[in-house]
């Protein structure tokens, strides 16, 4: 009996072994094409019936050259590299991992957001260089005098809300879907924005949501806000949130994510002095490497034992 092919497209820093080994002891044939290109993937796997891919792109020149696939699966929470209308118009599922690193995220978030509350990353510098100032240069701020505004309600920015409010002294947050949210005061969006002197953002990376974070919008901030982004850099409109730290109204953002990744060695946003920065590794520890090559496999298992994934994402 001909045994099911799965390939892996590229690798993203986690070792799939777990994952390869989960795959073949379910009775899959495991192939490795460590590339994003269509004709690489296709020439390891062209009758593969399943995709398992990091960040490389899937759109249609890819699913024309997997003619067999069956489904996609992905290694993040977020979907945004895949054409899922595409897939869905071909009968083919796209799958994600939403829960493998939700603890990861909402944590490094926080730090993030208390990091720029405390002033950390300017002490951190000016005492390096021996300034041992007790008339910072930035403002500091009591987090219980704050509210922390959440973007997005699922499953990190509800761990991230229900880790802050006890540190903050509130918490407001907006999603578009209506679902329910015990212990967080649901706001519109531009009323979370009014409100928020720490906003933090959890939401996907749609159409309606790139660049949702505008001039306009970021302007509704209080003065002195800061800003958190561990979820998609395309989420804010970069020169506008330049604009905003450049003219001290915002007092700084955090930033795991960045709209290029990575971003050129002189991205103002990233030699900004009022920025944190990390290398999109909020998702990063021992734990969560094993977990998401893990659920990344058993949404193919899954798929291959009842036509549907664990974690089946809908084409919007």
């Amino acid at each position: 009996m001909t045994r099911p092919i799965a390939v892996y497209s590229d690798i993203v820093g986690t070792d799939p072994a777990p994952g390869i080994s989960a795959l073949q002891s379910a009775g899959w044939e495991v192939r490795v094409a460590g590339s994003e290109d269509p004709a690489a993937v296709a020439a390891v796997g062209a009758a593969a019936q399943a995709l398992l891919i990091g960040y490389s792109p899937v759109g249609v020149e890819m699913l024309e050259a997997l003619p067999e696939l069956r489904i996609v699966a992905t290694q993040s929470v977020g979907t945004d590299m895949v054409d899922v209308a595409a897939c869905s118009a071909r009968g083919i599922a796209v799958s994600n991992v939403p829960a493998s690193a939700t603890e990861e995220v909402a944590t490094h978030a926080l730090a993030m957001a208390l990091s720029l509350v405390r002033g950390l990353p300017h002490f951190d510098r000016s005492t390096k260089r021996g300034d041992w100032s007790v008339n910072p240069a930035v403002s500091l701020s009591r987090p219980s005098a704050l509210t922390v505004g959440v973007l997005g309600l699922g499953r990190i920015g509800r761990r991230f809300a229900e880790l802050a409010a006890p540190i903050f002294g509130d918490v407001v947050g907006y999603d578009p879907a209506d679902f329910a949210t015990p212990g967080i005061h649901r706001c519109e969006l531009e009323e979370v924005l009014r409100r928020a002197d720490v906003l933090s953002l959890h939401l996907p990376l749609l159409p309606e949501t790139t660049q949702l974070l505008d001039a306009r919008r970021l302007a509704l901030l209080p003065d002195g806000a800061r800003l958190v982004n561990v979820a998609r850099g395309a989420l804010l409109a970069p020169g506008a949130l330049l604009a905003e730290l450049d003219s001290g109204r915002l007092a700084g953002a955090a930033l795991d994510v960045f709209e290029s990744e990575p971003p050129a060695s002189d991205d103002p946003l990233l030699l900004h002095p009022r920025v944190l920065a990390s290398p999109h590794v909020a998702f990063l520890s021992p734990e969560s490497e094993i977990d998401y090559v893990l659920h990344q496999a058993e949404n193919v298992i899954a798929m291959g034992h009842s036509g549907r994934p664990l974690s089946p994402v809908a084409a919007s």
